[in-house]
């Protein structure tokens, strides 16, 4: 893939785990009857004895990841979001989080870009979710360069791992042959003076198509790609609050405990200043083709543009 195309972090997500494959032996892909979807697929073609179909019991997948790891392996446990950080909570949170297991979970179809699956598919409340649990790691990828790079780090990474992909594709946005990604470390996309936008997952791209449309305003905005929400990076989050006028947040999730929250966290704690969040304000999604909801709730481009120029 290049910069422009377009390629949705799910299949990322299963082309990384088949190039993962080639250079470790020492992990197993689990999945729970969602091979095609989740795109692990790719990675069972590839080597089919390392890839265990659970069926759907998502609950019984993590137990089995989590006892996996306990013998040395690392462990990916892949299916949708709703049902990885919602249906399988209690045992994300006892059978992996608790011990600090070396599972890594690959959360597809997250946020309501999973589209005509409607309000029950479409998790917005999974990153606050995971935030929760002491220890564990959360990787939201914004394009196909950064998914597949996040792979790789989640399997260097010690403990257990979220990892959020989306059913959309999305804009490539960084450059594969120079990109450099760091656990933790936000990374800025574009400069600015006046106001930041601090994105994540697929409204990194909005928050950069946005920035060009205020510039036509002349308003300078900043927007800066928070991969990992956790750990998060507060040194940049900081920086651009003593630098620019005001934050905004933009994510495919709840504005309550996502980027948004941990936004305002970190900033409230260090540096007071004046945050609009943008996201699901307390409200489930709906069926609707993907791109026309992230218009209607205005994770778009124009949407996030609009938001800026009204708060100021």
């Amino acid at each position: 893939m290049s910069v422009g195309d377009k390629i949705a972090t799910r299949a990322s997500y299963g082309n990384a785990l088949a190039e993962l494959g080639k250079e470790k032996t020492d992990f197993v892909v689990l999945d729970a009857d969602l091979a095609a979807a989740t795109q692990t697929g790719i990675f069972k073609k590839a080597f089919p004895d390392r890839h265990i179909d659970c069926g759907i019991a998502e609950g019984n997948m993590m137990g089995i990841a989590a006892g996996i790891a306990t013998t040395g392996k690392v462990a990916f446990a892949s299916t949708f979001a709703m049902f990885a950080a919602g249906r399988a909570f209690e045992q994300v949170r006892n059978s992996i989080g608790y011990p600090h297991l070396n599972v890594k979970i690959g959360a597809t179809h997250a946020g309501v870009s999973v589209g005509e699956d409607g309000a029950s598919h479409q998790c917005n409340e999974d990153l606050a979710l995971m935030r929760t649990i002491p220890g564990m790691t959360i990787i939201n990828p914004a394009d196909d360069t950064e998914a597949r790079a996040a792979v790789f780090a989640a399997y260097e990474t010690d403990g257990p791992v979220y990892m959020r992909f989306g059913r959309m594709a999305v804009p490539v946005i960084n450059d594969p042959d120079t990109y450099k990604f760091e656990v933790g470390k936000g990374v800025e996309m574009r400069s600015g003076s006046d106001v930041t936008i601090i994105a994540t997952g697929i409204c990194v791209s909005s928050a950069l198509e946005a920035a060009e449309k205020l510039s036509k305003d002349g308003i300078d905005a900043r927007v800066i790609n928070i991969h990992t929400i956790k750990p998060i990076d507060k040194d940049i989050i900081i920086k651009a609050a003593k630098e620019t006028k005001m934050i905004f947040t933009a994510e495919e999730h709840s504005v309550i405990g996502g980027l948004g929250g941990a936004v305002c966290e970190v900033l409230s704690e260090n540096c007071p200043a004046k945050v609009k969040r943008i996201g699901m304000y307390d409200v489930f999604g709906e069926s609707g083709p993907a791109a026309e909801l992230i218009k209607k709730y205005g994770l778009d481009g124009d949407g996030i543009a609009d938001t800026v120029k009204k708060s100021l």
